[in-house]
């Protein structure tokens, strides 16, 4: 695909809208692509927890971010289905999944789009090349988990099951799931117990083992070897879930291949630019190690 570029470097003011981002990679990685490419490039953490506010302040936010033009945002948890209502338009795939991790402006609007999909897979595909994907188990159907299971299913996965303490809300998404990808492909249930054993594999996509709530999100007697696992949480890197899915034999994938794959789609939205990956996955490597892998 080719991407417009602009005659001259711009200065791009961007920003991340979240709870607990204090420690966020995505700043660091949008700013340091931007000015390997002669853009200058401001990103301001908008920390939800830091303020002493909710998700009732993004509507002002939004328009902030708007009248101080703002070229972009990107939107993590607990937000990224509260935007919806508050952005001009969005892309097929943010309204597809229901979930906007990235909020561009032009001409005076807001568009929503989502890079989560795609850049869990774009992490995926190189983490575990060959996983069998006959029968998968994601654990939350919240913003992440809408987009990742949209992913799943675009990868070929012939049984997707979905666990979620919110019974209705994995109901809803497996029914509009199986409208698009073919009846019967898709369930949800509410106990992880209950459909992980026959599973070929396991996606994380709950806030669970974040540095701000950790823990496990399920009984680790419940991994085996030949299960893979595939965590969503980057920070830290090496989750809870990961060491026990590690030390139960199962192949994994963690959360920074999701978060590489993410900023390099958001890049391109803000930017019109094509991102170097390479160059952006040895950047968050680097300031992995340099965190001491956390």
């Amino acid at each position: 695909m080719s991407l417009t570029v602009p005659a001259t470097p711009s200065k791009l003011l961007l920003g991340l809208i979240g709870s607990g981002i204090q420690r966020s990679l995505t700043p660091a990685m949008q700013e340091a692509e931007a000015a390997a490419q002669g853009l200058r490039a401001h990103y301001q953490l908008i920390d939800l927890d830091q303020a002493g506010v909710g998700v009732d302040a993004l509507p002002g936010l939004i328009q902030a971010a708007k009248v101080m033009g703002y070229a972009g945002l990107n939107i993590t948890y607990p937000c990224k289905q509260a935007v919806i209502p508050l952005l001009d338009g969005l892309s097929d795939e943010a309204r597809a999944m229901g979930a906007v991790n990235t909020v561009v402006f032009h001409g005076g609007q807001a568009i929503g789009h989502n890079t989560d999909g795609s850049g869990w897979a774009w992490g995926f595909t190189r983490a575990l090349p060959d996983a069998d994907l006959s029968r998968v188990v994601l654990l939350g159907t919240g913003g992440a988990g809408s987009a990742i299971a949209h992913a799943v299913l675009g990868l070929g996965a012939s049984r997707l099951m979905l666990v979620d303490t919110d019974g209705a809300r994995a109901q809803a998404l497996a029914d509009s799931l199986n409208a698009l990808y073919g009846a019967g492909r898709v369930s949800a249930g509410t106990e992880a117990a209950a459909v992980v054993p026959g599973a070929t594999g396991l996606v994380h996509a709950t806030p669970t083992g974040m540095a701000k709530l950790p823990g496990l999100p399920l009984d680790a007697a419940l991994l085996r070897p030949g299960l893979w696992v595939a965590e969503v949480v980057y920070f830290p890197l090496e989750t809870a879930l990961l060491q026990a899915a590690r030390a139960a034999g199962c192949p994994v994938s963690d959360g920074g291949g999701m978060a590489v794959g993410q900023a390099v789609g958001a890049f391109e939205l803000f930017t019109g630019r094509a991102a170097d990956e390479a160059r952006m996955r040895a950047h968050f490597l680097d300031m992995v190690a340099a965190r001491g892998s956390d």
